[in-house]
């Protein structure tokens, strides 16, 4: 028996959940699968998953010893990429997401400058406006904006961004600028949500205090939200990243300012640890430092 090899099938069926699944992504047989773990039972003496008709999970033991395979596999797959210099020199295929206007904005930019600095290596980008697995979709690389949940990932910060209410100045100039939140009964609300029905937006730390809006024109998208905002129609609330050119230059101003939430951090995080192959600390290395220089996300 390849021990090395069963370990790495017992590893996969326990992320897919599935005899089948592992074996196709392996271009395995069921049969030659169903050995392999076979044969790793036997040989530890344990039996290391429980199948259903309908999955398949590791048992107490199996759950421990597949977390024992990947720093096995982990440990070997860092000697094999020291001994071939793949960890000195960045190459190969690179995955990352963003949420869509902030991979437009900022990450789209970065990653061709990535690309020209390190031309062994190509790129795919996932701009998405929702939360993406990392392990599941193949995913090298992500940034994430909100505060994290406890997990296996890395994650380096590199600033924040707030929620801003904004409109024209002209749009201020004829309606008047709200002095509190509860002004806003008063004025043109822009929702920058599909949802055609009273929003709620929540101000001040930890969003004690929640005022509910009217709006008078919903969009499925917050650039066509900020468009109309800049027309002068009426006012919208988007985070500060997706306004800060617009905010700079006069085409927006911002206010309730003193009423606003928390910032909300902003990380890249991949979920190879410490064992991150060149193209992926290479690139977060490069990413930080040029996102923490961006005046707009600090």
């Amino acid at each position: 028996m390849d021990r090395i090899h069963a370990m790495r099938v017992l590893v996969r069926i326990a992320d897919r959940g599935s005899f089948a699944a592992a074996g196709r992504e392996m271009n395995m047989s069921p049969p030659a699968v169903s050995r392999a773990v076979a044969s790793l039972e036997e040989h530890v003496g344990a039996r290391l998953l429980t199948r259903t008709t309908r999955s398949v999970r590791p048992t107490d033991v199996g759950a421990r010893f597949v977390e024992d395979c990947r720093g096995i596999l982990a440990a070997i797959g860092e000697a094999e990429a020291a001994a071939s210099g793949s960890y000195a020199r960045p190459t190969g295929s690179l995955t990352v997401t963003a949420s869509v206007m902030f991979g437009q904005i900022y990450i789209l930019p970065l990653v061709t400058e990535f690309l020209d600095t390190y031309p062994e290596v190509d790129a795919r980008l996932l701009f998405l406006d929702r939360v993406t697995n990392l392990v599941d979709e193949g995913i090298d690389v992500a940034i994430r904006i909100g505060h994290l949940p406890d997990s296996s990932h890395s994650a380096v910060r590199i600033g924040s961004v707030r929620r801003v209410v904004c409109g024209s100045p002209d749009y201020f100039s004829r309606a008047g600028t709200p002095q509190s939140p509860r002004d806003l009964a008063d004025h043109r609300i822009i929702a920058a949500t599909s949802a055609a029905t009273l929003v709620d937006w929540k101000f001040g730390k930890n969003e004690q205090e929640t005022v509910p809006v009217s709006p008078s024109l919903f969009c499925n998208s917050n650039p066509a939200a900020i468009d109309a905002a800049k027309s002068g129609w009426g006012l919208t609330r988007v985070l500060s990243y997706q306004v800060a050119q617009d905010l700079a230059e006069g085409r927006l101003v911002s206010v309730l300012e003193n009423y606003e939430d928390e910032p909300y951090p902003v990380h890249i995080v991949h979920a190879e640890g410490r064992r991150a192959s060149a193209k992926v600390r290479q690139f977060v290395d490069f990413a930080a430092e040029r996102l923490r220089a961006n005046r707009f996300l600090n």
